[in-house]
């Protein structure tokens, strides 16, 4: 999975062969959750409430950027690299 973003040791990435809803993964102390983009929202898997916060403050902040991503994705075309949350 292509890394997009790491933060507070959070590690923000996108697979190029799933499709389906827009989405992006979050990794986090062996974790992972799978979040909309369009709604930000979590929609598969487990983390725990202070990560998922703090993912969805990131995604919040970066949602037309995670949307770009998803197009380069869907096209098999290298990834953008998104700032981290501050």
């Amino acid at each position: 999975m292509p890394e997009i973003s790491r933060f507070f040791g959070i590690v923000i990435g996108m697979y190029y062969k799933k499709h389906g809803v827009p989405h992006f993964h979050a990794k986090y102390a062996g974790q992972t959750g799978v979040f909309s983009i369009a709604d930000l929202k979590l929609i598969e898997g487990l983390l725990p409430k202070r990560v998922i916060g703090l993912v969805l403050e990131w995604a919040f902040e970066h949602r037309a950027e995670l949307l770009d991503n998803w197009e380069l994705a869907k096209a098999k075309k290298p990834l953008q690299d998104i700032p981290p949350l501050e």
